[in-house]
């Protein structure tokens, strides 16, 4: 089976696609359970002075792919709930565009919902938004990072350009045929205004750690957390703070390889479709 590693096909049909397909929901349902997220008024509205800024938020390029079906990671990653809707290839997701997560409902069975990429940044850190997070000892993420806030982010492939001039795309993956991983999110539920729409937002980011030996000589300065087995998922989603925390750190190089160079698309979408 073409998936990350350790995972089994269902066994039952309430784990398959059928499943998905006639069981929703609604978030509505949910949103007294996510009702109380952290305040970040409390950090104050000082700004932050560039040097910390930059160990709370460092640079990653932020694109990657989902070039899977969503029954796919319906699938791999047990979500018995899809309120996706019908799910197009990504070739290329760019921070505020809306892409498919996975994350526990109050009855502790598991979401694929679309979602929004980037937090709200910090009060004093200017404009845009977060979509990736190194310094997970910060006060400002500690709560968001309780397990009820994590979340999976299936995707494809990932791509980094080249910290050296001419800057040149790199796109990331287990393998050749993209097999599906996660990164390692968190979510929450945000009202405002993004792309020019407002009122309710599910919105994701996800980890970043340092750079293996693969990523490192294209950019030195992190890579984002990604989850090839069962194990690792489950740990990430329901595990205590420490214990999930410990996955925080860079995938062995041995499976991890550059499959694609140039491009702001991953171009396997039409061949591994």
């Amino acid at each position: 089976m073409v998936g990350a590693r350790g995972f089994e096909p269902p066994t039952s049909c309430s784990q398959s696609k059928c499943a998905t397909r006639l069981r929703h929901a609604p978030i509505k349902d949910f949103r007294g359970f996510y009702a109380n997220p952290p305040d970040p008024a409390r950090f104050g509205a000082r700004p932050i002075d560039p040097a910390v800024r930059a160990l709370h938020f460092p640079h990653m390029c932020n694109l990657y792919s989902y070039t899977r079906s969503q029954e796919e990671a319906a699938r791999i990653y047990r979500a018995l709930y899809d309120d996706v809707g019908n799910l197009a290839s990504l070739p290329a997701v760019f921070p505020d565009q809306l892409a498919p997560v996975v994350r526990t409902t109050r009855d502790g069975e598991r979401q694929l919902s679309m979602m929004r990429w980037g937090f709200p940044k910090p009060p004093g850190t200017g404009p845009g938004v977060v979509t990736n997070i190194r310094n997970t000892s910060s006060p400002y993420w500690r709560d968001w990072l309780q397990p009820r806030f994590r979340c999976l982010v299936p995707a494809t492939s990932f791509c980094e350009y080249t910290d050296a001039r001419p800057k040149l795309p790199h796109w990331f993956a287990l393998g050749p045929e993209r097999p599906i991983f996660a990164f390692a999110g968190i979510w929450r539920m945000w009202s405002g205004d993004r792309k020019k729409i407002a009122g309710e937002h599910r919105l994701y980011a996800f980890l970043t750690a340092a750079p293996n030996a693969i990523v490192r000589p294209v950019h030195a300065s992190a890579m984002p957390v990604m989850l090839t087995t069962a194990e690792e998922c489950d740990a990430w989603l329901n595990a205590p703070a420490g214990e999930a925390l410990a996955l925080q750190r860079p995938l062995p190089p041995e499976i991890l390889q550059i499959v694609a160079t140039g491009g702001r698309e991953d171009p396997a979408l039409v061949e591994f479709l």
